[in-house]
Parts: structure tokens; sequence; C-alpha cells
């Protein structure tokens, strides 16, 4: 049997090895544990590893129509659009010059009905005042539109459910008046000369025909 002073002895032993292991086991435990959230620290302690760059934020692709065009210009057109979800500046700028190009012509040859389809009221009335004017002295036009240049957006506004958009056209024209007896009396159809109007169409955004008119003219 083993005397008393050897259990003692043992024990300490026990203790003492025991000790030793806690020391080593304890202290790896605790840096074990201490590793784990330093994997999610704040951004500004350096993790050891390269941060992924931040997501670039989505900008919409900015129309070619509105290039160079003023921030009021643009903030009317997007109101335009918030309020009719059918418009599309490109295809409103394609039919202005479609629009263009039938007004002039159909003023030139005196054509009333595609007037009356394409103006509102006040700009009809001045265009049938100036044929009926030219009509009354037996006079002729004949004038041809050679190429539109440009069409910029002048100016743009939503007033209510009334949508109001002025384009300035830049074109060249070749213009030629002759007197009832057939002579020419101005204009060369030889020398196009520059014409710049300011032309203003409006709809209303609520109506379902999707056509605009024109309700304003103006030298550019």
């Amino acid at each position: 049997m083993k005397t008393v002073l050897e259990i003692v002895l043992l024990a300490m032993v026990a203790a003492f090895l025991g000790l030793r292991l806690y020391s080593v086991l304890g202290r790896r435990a605790e840096q074990e544990e201490e590793s784990v959230p330093q994997r999610f620290d704040a951004d500004d302690k350096p993790s050891g590893l390269p941060r992924p760059a931040p997501a670039a934020p989505v900008v919409a692709p900015r129309p070619p129509e509105l290039e160079g065009v003023m921030p009021a210009v643009e903030r009317g057109l997007r109101e335009i659009a918030a309020a009719d979800s059918r418009f599309n500046i490109s295809q409103f700028l394609e039919g202005a010059r479609a629009a263009y190009r039938m007004v002039l012509e159909a003023f030139w040859k005196g054509d009333r009905e595609t007037l009356r389809e394409l103006c509102d009221d006040d700009v009809y009335e001045g265009f049938i005042a100036a044929i009926d004017a030219r009509e009354a002295a037996a006079e002729t036009l004949e004038n041809t539109l050679i190429r539109i240049e440009e069409v910029r957006v002048h100016s743009a506004s939503l007033d209510g459910r009334t949508a109001r958009i002025a384009l300035l056209f830049v074109a060249d024209i070749a213009a030629l008046t002759r007197d009832k007896d057939g002579n020419i009396i101005g204009g060369s159809l030889d020398d196009a000369i520059e014409s710049r109007d300011v032309w203003t169409f409006s709809r209303n955004v609520t109506a379902r025909d999707p056509n605009w008119l024109l309700d304003e003219t103006d030298e550019g």
C-alpha cells in the first residue's frame, strides 16, 4: 500500500501537470476564439485580405438626343415622359422632321386639308390667311426643301396635362415665287437659303390621340 506521503506527492504532481496543460490548451483556445471575429472587423481594421471594391451605381444611359441640352430642357422632357408612358424623344424628333416637311409643302401648295390635320386653330388660321392673300394676288410658290441640317430641342415643359416642346429646325430651302403670268418675282431655285425656324408642338398627354399639333411658329 502506498503511504500517505506518496499519495500527497502524486496529487501534487497531478495538480502541477494540470496547471501546465491548462496554461497551454487554455491560451490556445482563447487565441482561436479571438481569431474568429477578426474576419468581420470594422472597415478601419486591416484584415490581411483584399477587400472587394464597392459596386458602381447603375446609371441609365443618356439618349444622344439629350446631349448638349440645358438642364431645364432635359427636366421638362423627363416630366413629359413621366406623364406619358408612350413618349419617346427619338420617335418624337423623327415625327417632327416629317411634320416640318409636310407642313411646309402643304403651305406652299395651298393644301388646306393637310394643314388642318397638323396644326392647331391659331397656326392653321395664320397659314390660311397667307394662302388666301397669295391666291388673291394670283401668285404661286415653287419652293423645295433641300435638306434638314439640324433639329434640336429648344425648350420643353409640362403645364398640367399639356406638353409643349419647341424645336429649332435648321434647313436649306430653295424658294421661287411667280406672278399670275408665270414670271419670277422673287427667289431662285439655283440658290438655297438657310432657314432657321422654332416650331412648338403640343399634345394633351391624357388624350388617346398620340399625334402632336403645331401650335406656334417663330424664326430661330
